[in-house]
């Protein structure tokens, strides 16, 4: 056993053990449990970052933890390799995204296995590559077939001068990111997954996950949204408008419906249209909104404008006529591209009506505004006034259900439930409204004009029929040797590519040129792993049912909704496609904390900031470790500490993972990634930490090395032991107990590792005199090298073989907790006075209360502290403490 940790060596030695013996290739077997550990597979970006490192490692720890306790593990990866950053490099760089994508795989391919992860990389799978995306596109034609997919005209944001669909992401100012074009809202044809169809399924099988933080659930739940409300018409002015009709919105508060006092639409709805015909403002106002962003988050903090349009509409119970004005906050993909207007009650109707003069009714009083308007004597003038009709005030009632209705008629003094009961059977009894469910979930446009993604397989006959391509003509590969140039798809100027026949009559038609959106390559990869190589189909319906779910998922919480929504959606299709049998893909789910790195940054002339790397800066510190300052060490001129942030490229704050492996070695990186903080919590990256990680390892060596060299002990049983001998056994049981509940259960890793440097600190100071002492070290160090194999697997490895055993230590079994060598003879017990520590005593463990009060009594601190005041009180805490109170 060489004298010095030398990570290096030791790290290559295991690697190439499991290589050559296969140790992590996962095969069904249907007598041995299964445990299927997932993180969410990376993009390619050239280089692996510190989350990377922090994500893989937790599922690492996960995944040999189990195989540990006897389980049949699959830890698969592969590559989210389709998407917007590939175009960009190339464009960028003047090369294929196809090459600029493959590269990238293999080089950072190589640093994940330089981090020694337990991964079956023969079922890896690269979403760019057509043994993949073929199966994307067969399950595409079925289900466009079955009409669960369709095409229709969709609002996006459109780029004049690039030609293209850019994400709300991308506007910027309301400029494109890249050519600063103006960007127009624009209705172009787009393919549709139906997802509001399994709405309702998405929202209550959430209640069959106890495995997912409740955080994430109750996001996907808001981001479904469901809601009861009712759908009303209003109809159309005839004097007006000119024809007969209604005007169909939804709301949520039909309580409040006589307090409506306009209705407002979208630009692109069809009154709009006919109130803009010989109006040139409010054909300029339409074609400004048209230019906005389609993002709802966008939509709901600009500033609210709106014109009048001149038509009107008929209230559906008072007849009354409600004025039409189009308004930049009401979008036309978002239920009926209309809103029945009740500024009193709702914040951003307030808002408008306020902007432009139209009345403000209140219809619902709280409770608490009831009573202070019927007992005026009882208020002062200032309380009673701020109940009077005065709408700067009434934010005290927006969105409140909590209050009877006043101001409406034959509804007054009712509650919400009875006037949405009174009100909905009036409106069904007229033929203009209806109860119905809502969902704020909407249909998923997956319609992309980019290259770098998956072709949608239909063809376009000439007829105008849309023909999804047949199976055997599967998969329309997409051409690798483009080089794009940011005007529109690449695609839509390739007739090699666009141009096809029509399967039905051999006909010459045109191919779809769209690709998909990038979430439908991750929203089934975690299936496909199941049976990577399978050609018989989209999966292997034996070992996708054998794999399926996913035991422990890991991922960024930034996933939270979409990608965990599409995935879940994704899986109900291929169950109810009869590819896989159960109704959820992820059993439990992990999200991990950020991983933060302090900032540092001067400020240029023109006000922007240039932020420096950590590693090229010096900070100071006061006598107490204070920062009160920091250097460049370039230049020895003061910085700006920016505060503690991401690690990101933007803050140059980022630390290369490749630097610490080659420094470090593997195993520090990973303990020290472990031992920082909770997974679930943000990781403050931290030089001097990763030192002490390395600094433990070297501990953990040093020990090892000097109990080899003098020889392993015999096995033989440990018989009887000395007190001394006790403690010392008592420490590595309550190690591996502790560090079984931490990592089994709770995840909390960096516990488990504490709890191995308690048992390391026990182990260093125990004696080794005799051939007891020598075993006791011997069962205490092969415990230490299995608690931290999931963690720190390379040294581990080394260890495990050096402290004897023939077997690697990747096929050992996680230590059992042997409850007998955590029982005491004796405790020691803490002796208060008055509350304050005066001393402890040693005490048989079966000691009784009368015997610890006795002893407690007798200890000479205490007869001191308490020498002339009379004991009024004495608390016995079994096994803990003593607590004298005397005066």
């Amino acid at each position: 056993m060489h004298e010095h940790y030398q990570p290096r060596e030791i790290e290559a030695a295991a690697q190439s053990f499991w290589d050559q013996n296969l140790s992590f290739k996962a095969t069904m077997r249907p007598g041995q449990e299964k445990f299927y550990c997932l993180s969410m597979f990376p993009y390619p970006s050239g280089k692996l970052h510190m989350g990377h490192v922090r994500n893989y490692t937790i599922g690492d720890v996960i995944a040999r933890y189990q195989r540990m306790l006897g389980k049949n593990v699959l830890q698969p990866m592969g590559w989210d390799a389709f998407g917007m950053p590939a175009e960009n490099a190339a464009m960028k760089n003047g090369v294929a995204p196809a090459k600029w994508t493959y590269e990238n795989i293999a080089y950072m391919k190589s640093q994940l296995q330089s981090l020694g992860l337990a991964i079956d990389w023969s079922r890896e799978v690269t979403t760019c590559k057509p043994d993949y995306y073929r199966w994307e596109q067969w399950l595409f034609t079925q289900l466009f077939e079955k009409g669960i997919i369709y095409r229709k005209n969709g609002t996006v944001n459109w780029d004049p001068v690039d030609q293209t669909v850019l994400a709300n992401e991308q506007v910027i100012d309301g400029r494109g990111w890249r050519s600063g074009a103006l960007i127009e809202k624009r209705e172009i044809p787009m393919y549709y997954f139906r997802i509001t169809d399994y709405a309702e399924e998405l929202l209550t099988s959430l209640d069959g996950l106890p495995g997912w933080p409740e955080q994430v659930k109750t996001m996907q739940r808001n981001w479904i949204g469901k809601s009861r409300g009712m759908e009303v018409q209003f109809p159309y002015d005839q004097d007006s408008i000119g024809a007969e009709g209604t005007l169909k919105v939804f709301t949520t508060r039909p309580d409040t419906l006589l307090g409506a006092t306009y209705v407002a639409v979208a630009a692109e709805h069809p009154l709009a249209t006919q109130a803009a015909q010989g109006n040139a403002e409010l054909q300029a106002f339409i074609d400004e909104c048209k230019r906005g962003g389609v993002a709802e988050a966008d939509i709901a903090t600009q500033e609210k404008k709106g014109l009048d349009t001149g038509l009107f509409v008929r209230h559906p119970l008072t007849d009354a006529r409600l004025p039409v004005w189009v308004a930049n906050y009401v979008l036309m993909h978002y239920g009926d591209g209309a809103v029945m207007a009740v500024p009193g009650h709702d914040e951003r109707d307030f808002e408008f009506a306020n902007k432009y003069q139209l009345p403000i009714v209140q219809v619902v009083d709280t409770a608490e505004a009831t009573r202070v308007l019927a007992n005026p004597d009882d208020y002062s003038p200032a309380e009673y006034e701020r109940y009077q009709f005065d709408p700067v005030q009434w934010k005290d009632w927006y969105g409140s259900k909590e209050g009877f209705l006043i101001n409406s008629g034959a509804y007054d003094n009712l509650s919400y439930d009875a006037a949405f009961d009174a009100i909905g059977a009036d409106l069904q009894a007229k033929g203009l409204g209806q109860p119905r469910t809502q969902f704020r979930l909407r249909d998923w446009g997956i319609s992309r004009q980019r290259y770098w993604g998956c072709p949608i397989p239909i063809i376009h006959g000439e007829d105008g029929i849309d023909i999804p391509v047949p199976a055997d003509l599967l998969p329309v590969v997409l051409p690798e040797d483009v080089v794009p140039d940011g005007a529109g798809s690449p695609l839509a100027r390739m007739p090699e590519f666009y141009e096809t026949v029509d399967p039905r009559n051999g006909q010459p038609a045109r191919r779809e040129t769209d690709t998909m959106d990038t979430f439908v390559e991750s929203s089934w990869y975690f299936a496909r792993y199941a049976s990577p190589n399978f050609t018989g189909g989209m999966l292997d319906k034996e070992e996708a049912n054998y794999w399926l779910p996913v035991d422990q998922y890991i991922g960024g919480i930034e996933h939270a909704i979409l990608h965990l929504l599409y995935s879940r959606f994704f899986h109900k299709l291929m169950r109810d496609q009869g590819l896989i049998d159960s109704d959820e893909p992820f059993e439990n789910l992990l999200t991990q904390g950020m991983v933060v790195a302090e900032t540092y940054y001067r400020t240029l002339p023109n006000g922007s900031k240039d932020w420096f790397n950590p590693a090229d800066v010096e900070v100071e510190r006061d006598a107490k470790a204070k920062v009160i300052g920091a250097r460049l060490k370039s230049d020895g001129q003061p910085v700006e500490i920016g505060g503690v942030e991401k690690m990101s490229k933007s803050k140059n704050n980022g630390v290369d993972p490749q630097a610490m492996i080659d420094q470090y070695g593997a195993d520090t990186c990973r303990l020290f990634m472990m031992f920082a903080s909770p997974p679930d919590m943000s990781l403050e990256w931290s030089d001097s930490g990763v030192e002490g990680a390395s600094r433990f390892l070297r501990r953990v060596w040093r020990l090892a090395q000097a109990h080899v060299t003098q020889g392993l002990p015999s096995a033989d049983a440990l018989g009887e032991l000395s007190p001394a001998q006790k403690e010392v056994r008592r420490a590595i049981h309550l190690a591996i107990r502790q560090a079984s509940q931490d990592i089994g259960q709770h995840h909390k890793f960096n516990t488990a590792i504490a709890a191995v440097m308690t048992l390391m600190n026990v182990l260093e100071k125990a004696a080794q005199d005799s051939d007891t002492d020598r075993r006791l070290l011997q069962e205490g160090l092969e415990a230490v090298t299995l608690l931290l194999a999931p963690i720190t697997p390379h040294i581990a490895h080394g260890l495990w073989q050096q402290l004897g055993h023939s077997d690697a230590v990747i096929d050992a079994r996680w230590p059992q907790v042997d409850e007998s060598a955590l029982v005491q003879d004796s405790l020691q017990i803490v002796i208060q006075v008055n509350g304050k520590l005066r001393g402890q005593i040693e005490v048989p463990a079966d000691a009784s209360r009368e015997a610890i009060e006795a002893a407690a009594r007798a200890n000479e601190n205490v007869a001191r502290f308490t020498e002339g005041l009379t004991i009024r009180k004495v608390v016995v805490v079994p096994g803990k403490l003593v607590n004298i109170v005397a005066n």
